[in-house]
């Protein structure tokens, strides 16, 4: 389950872009906390400590306590914008949560045992399709990753989501179809040992074709032969 991380804050008094920009000279970044039926409450954190927290590689699916003017606010964060250029944050969002409420987190995808890999042990490549699944999932289990076994798996295996095995609790967000995840494929050298296989077996067939023509051609001639023989006796 991913941890839980705590950001302390402090009440924006005055909003708009010209007190955004005084906020950043002075270290802190502007954020809003909204959701479960309550108002908007505009804040403050500061900005190392919100680095601090992105740079743990969970901070998006993570639960964050935001502690401002002496409350403990429960929240999820559902985006934070950088500069373009500096690529500092400049604001965030948090989504208000009660402690087992149902939320959509993006977990990262982790893979194991490639060593048990057929296809890898082959000199197989893994191509991800996904990097993180959309789950639905209670806001106290929120899975720190998603692992999956590569275990038995050989060049041109798929590895679909009916085939992982979730957190007890949590659901893929994407219902629809049996989407891929990843996909176990050929490198080059597999690719021309491929090819020429087939090109083996087709030269092979086509000269099996070649010969059976000729016999058959053979055996008309021998037929015809035999029946002029027997017309002029």
């Amino acid at each position: 389950m991913s941890e839980q991380l705590t950001l302390a804050a402090e009440t924006r008094g005055q909003v708009g872009k010209g007190a955004s920009r005084s906020l950043r000279r002075e270290g802190r970044v502007p954020a809003v906390i909204y959701g479960n039926k309550q108002d908007p409450a505009s804040i403050h954190i500061e900005e190392k400590a919100l680095m601090r927290a992105l740079m743990t590689g969970h901070f998006m699916n993570s639960v964050v306590m935001i502690e401002v003017d002496g409350k403990a606010v429960r929240t999820l964060p559902k985006d934070v914008a950088f500069d373009a250029v500096s690529d500092r944050p400049v604001h965030a969002d948090f989504l208000r949560i009660s402690e087992h409420a149902t939320v959509h987190v993006n977990v990262p995808v982790v893979f194991t045992d490639e060593e048990l890999s057929k296809g890898i042990k082959r000199g197989g490549v893994l191509n991800v399709v996904r990097h993180e699944l959309e789950l639905i999932c209670d806001a106290a289990e929120i899975p720190d990753e998603i692992t999956i076994s590569l275990k038995g798996t050989d060049v041109g295996d798929s590895i679909h989501i009916s085939q992982v095995k979730l957190p007890k609790g949590a659901k893929s967000a994407i219902d629809d179809r049996d989407f891929t995840i990843a996909t176990l494929i050929a490198p080059s050298a597999l690719k021309s040992e491929t090819l020429e296989q087939v090109a083996e077996e087709a030269a092979a067939a086509e000269a099996a074709h070649e010969e059976h023509v000729a016999e058959v051609e053979a055996e008309a001639a021998a037929e015809e032969a035999a029946e002029g023989e027997a017309s002029e006796g």
